[in-house]
């Protein structure tokens, strides 16, 4: 239900004239960038989205459960999220959106990762490709398209980006609801549904980072609204999912400073840091050595880690292996310069 912030990303795109050229979405990112492309408005998919409830998307699949048991296809039923798709997108294709759109899925079968709504994947109907995109495996079926089965395309690629490299864009706006980052409490008393979800994330993430790690042309201005204590499945804050889905954009628009330039790499904003290590929480395990870029840490005569260059630049998809550090011994804070800053001047 996170994946709701995307609703207020277009609020915040289309009140300063700010059309995107595409749409690429992954799970309810695809279904909120459908609903849009299909024509409703900004204002429309906010009342509904405030106004949904459980049922409309999530009812449990009792039967398949008592009589296929471990062969149910999954943990909820396909009905409810039909009828919202039907409701939002009705029957079109991809050539009837007002505004292109892509898919992302992949075959549950072969791996195969499927961008529907690019050249010759484009005359399915849209609400088939979108309820694929959102079947995340366990919790949705797969949905059969062409006589194939497709699943969440976040399964492999949560945050789509490498499509851009197809469509030609100039620059892509990344709009991140993943949590893997946070920490969680308890979740292994949650049932299996959690602890399946919470991995998922995990996995995610750790795909993403590596994905984003080397990333070159076309830049890329990556938004993270700061959804990450909501639990995937709550229906109890999606007021506040949408507004900051807003704020993390609108944010992010006025700074144009800190937004790529012709010619750019990377991820952006980037903004300096300084990195240290707390010695006496240090137990020497080397964690730091294997998650860091090579050369950032090396250990002391004492067995310590020790920052080699402590002052550096970061994208937002930076410093992961902080994390990694099993008692919490690495830090970092801003810089006193902003890195947007020193770049203006230089």
């Amino acid at each position: 239900m996170k994946g709701l912030a995307h609703i207020g990303v277009l609020q915040a795109l289309t009140e300063r004239g700010l059309l995107p050229t595409h749409i690429v979405g992954s799970s309810v990112g695809a279904l909120v960038g459908a609903a849009w492309s299909a024509g409703h408005s900004v204002a429309e998919l906010r009342e509904i989205a405030v106004n949904l409830r459980r049922k409309d998307i999530f009812a449990v699949a009792h039967a398949d459960m008592a009589f296929k048991r471990m062969r149910s296809p999954a943990l909820f039923r396909r009905e409810p999220l039909d009828t919202l798709l039907e409701r939002l997108v009705g029957d079109i294709t991809f050539h009837e959106l007002d505004h292109p759109l892509v898919v992302n899925t992949v075959d549950v079968n072969s791996g195969m990762q499927v961008f529907w709504g690019l050249e010759g994947l484009d005359e399915v109907p849209v609400r088939e490709a979108v309820f694929a995109s959102c079947a995340l495996p366990g919790f949705l079926p797969p949905r059969e398209i062409r006589g194939r089965f497709y699943v969440d395309g976040a399964t492999v690629d949560n945050l789509p980006v490498g499509t851009a490299l197809v469509l030609g864009a100039d620059v892509v706006l990344a709009v991140d609801v993943s949590a893997s980052n946070a920490f969680r409490a308890d979740v292994q008393d949650e049932g299996f549904a959690s602890v399946f979800a919470r991995a998922t994330e995990i996995a995610m993430q750790s795909l993403l980072e590596i994905r984003l790690r080397s990333w070159g042309t076309p830049p890329i201005y990556y938004v993270h609204p700061r959804v990450e204590h909501i639990s995937p499945f709550s229906f109890d804050h999606l007021r506040e999912v949408v507004e900051e889905g807003y704020r993390a954009t609108a944010a992010a628009l006025d700074h144009p400073d800190e937004w790529p330039q012709p010619g750019d790499t990377g991820v952006y904003p980037k903004r300096g840091v300084i990195v240290r290590v707390q010695r006496e929480r240090c137990i020497g395990c080397g964690a730091c050595l294997v998650q860091a870029p090579p050369g950032m840490f090396v250990l002391d005569a004492q067995g310590k880690a020790v920052v080699t260059r402590p002052e550096q630049e970061w994208s937002p998809v930076d410093g992961e292996f902080i994390r990694h550090c099993p008692t919490y011994a690495i830090s970092a804070r801003p810089a006193a310069t902003p890195a947007a800053t020193r770049r203006q001047s230089g």
